[in-house]
């Protein structure tokens, strides 16, 4: 009794001459070793293959993922941006170094009679004297600076940082005009003073965040080379905004909220100004 010859449907569609009974587990063709592609389920043939990679989702660049993301109007975009900021400046002064260093301290940090040069109570604000000094205030900025953004939105917290670390390099200068300052303590103390505020109009629970601002406010009167005044005046400056904040949180008080932002800022230059004279009256 001879053998049935062999079916055509056992040999591999792309090759006919080859005899193979795997079959491609979408389309049913049968398909030789060569041809096969192992997928998660069975195999596939090559034009099963291509059919899926066409139809599947493109994936975009990581980079490009990342900058959509940073685009978004939920992220915290001006909080990234400072912390990047203050660490670019970091390596530029240790790029410098020495006497290059000093200089560019020297061009953009708030100490004794620079009063002459306003711009260094804010640029102050992106010079950090030491890598711990750095990282502790990055730190909390990462911590607080997102969260506050994303309630405030970034202009009112641009504004909220930015006020808060004027508002510190002003109280040094009413207090204690003498004594070099530099970094973003005082602003960082604006954002805890604006959490508190914040928090507690919500109906928050505020015990472990006043431990933490009583902590940090201890430590700038006990740990030497620290400059407490900036970090009381960042602090009164950043419950003041918030305070603003949530007290004009209507659409309708938009105009009015802008207003006492305005006239925060021209209290502070006023005192600056006021600042100013004392120092040079004693001179």
């Amino acid at each position: 009794m001879s053998a049935a010859p062999p079916s055509s449907d056992n040999y591999c569609y792309r090759h006919p001459d080859r005899q193979s009974y795997v079959l491609c587990q979408r389309c049913g063709r049968t398909i030789c070793p060569e041809c096969q592609t192992v997928a998660a389920v069975g195999v596939h043939c090559p034009e099963c293959v291509k059919e899926a990679r066409q139809s599947a989702p493109r994936t975009r660049p990581a980079i490009v993922t990342s900058m959509r993301r940073a685009g978004r109007s939920d992220s915290p975009l001006v909080t990234y941006s400072i912390i990047a900021v203050c660490v670019i400046v970091f390596v530029a002064e240790q790029f410098l170094g020495g006497t290059g260093g000093a200089v560019f301290q020297s061009l953009v940090a708030y100490g004794p009679l620079t009063i002459t040069e306003p711009w260094r109570l804010l640029t102050s604000i992106f010079v950090h004297l030491s890598i711990l000094h750095l990282l502790f205030n990055m730190y909390s900025l990462f911590i607080f600076g997102p969260i506050l953004e994303r309630l405030l939105g970034r202009g009112r917290f641009a504004a909220l940082f930015f006020l808060s670390g004027l508002g510190g390099s002003v109280a040094v200068l009413l207090i204690a005009p003498a004594i070099p300052v530099a970094g973003a303590s005082g602003a960082i103390f604006g954002l805890l003073g604006a959490f508190f505020v914040i928090q507690r109009h919500l109906g928050g629970n505020n015990v472990q965040l006043l431990i933490v601002i009583a902590l940090n406010l201890v430590i700038g009167f006990v740990v030497p080379n620290i400059a407490w005044q900036a970090h009381v005046g960042g602090l009164i400056v950043g419950a003041a905004v918030a305070l603003i904040f949530v007290r004009t949180r209507d659409r309708k008080q938009r105009v009015l909220q802008f207003a006492l932002l305005g006239v925060t800022l021209i209290a502070l230059i006023g005192l600056t100004v006021y600042g100013a004279a004392t120092v040079f009256s004693r001179i």
